[in-house]
C-alpha cells in the first residue's frame, strides 16, 4: 500500500504570523493534530503540531503573543505519494514525529499521520508469525 492510499488530501494550512492560540483553536475545530504552515519567505512548507503548542505552554509562554513562526518545524520532512507505507512509518520513527507532509512531483499533495497509517496498513502474511 502506498502513501497516497492513506494520506489526507485536504490539507489544512495556516499562516506563520498567527498566534499559537489561533493554531490550537484551528486544530481543535478541525479535529487534527497538525497543520501545514505556508510562509512565502520560506522555500517549502513547515508544520505545527499539537506537541509544538504543548511545549510552548509548558515553558510558560503566552499563546496569545507567541507566533506560529517561532514554533513550527520548518524544513519539514516530506513523504512522496509513491512511497510504501512502511517507508513513511520508518521516516516518522527515525525523525521522532507523527506527521509527514506529502508531495507529488514537488507539489504539496497531502499530509499523513501515524494514525492514517495504522488505519489502513495490514501487515503482509509473511510478517505475521
Amino acid at each position: 500500500m502506498k502513501v497516497r492510499d492513506a494520506m489526507t488530501e485536504e490539507v489544512l494550512t495556516f499562516t506563520p504570523e498567527r498566534s499559537l492560540r489561533d493554531a490550537a483553536r484551528f486544530m481543535a475545530e478541525h479535529n487534527v493534530g497538525a497543520v501545514v504552515v505556508m510562509d512565502p519567505e520560506q522555500p517549502g512548507p513547515g508544520i505545527i503540531t499539537e506537541r509544538d503548542v504543548v511545549r510552548s505552554l509548558g515553558k510558560g509562554e503566552d499563546p496569545d503573543t507567541e507566533h506560529v513562526s517561532a514554533h513550527l518545524t520548518s524544513n519539514a520532512a516530506f513523504a512522496d505519494c509513491d512511497w510504501d507505507l512502511e517507508e513513511a512509518a520508518e521516516a516518522m520513527a527515525r525523525g521522532g514525529f507523527r506527521h509527514l507532509v506529502v508531495v507529488d512531483h514537488g507539489e504539496l499533495a497531502g499530509i499523513i499521520s501515524m494514525r492514517d497509517i495504522m488505519r489502513v496498513w495490514r501487515p503482509s502474511a509473511r510478517m505475521v508469525k
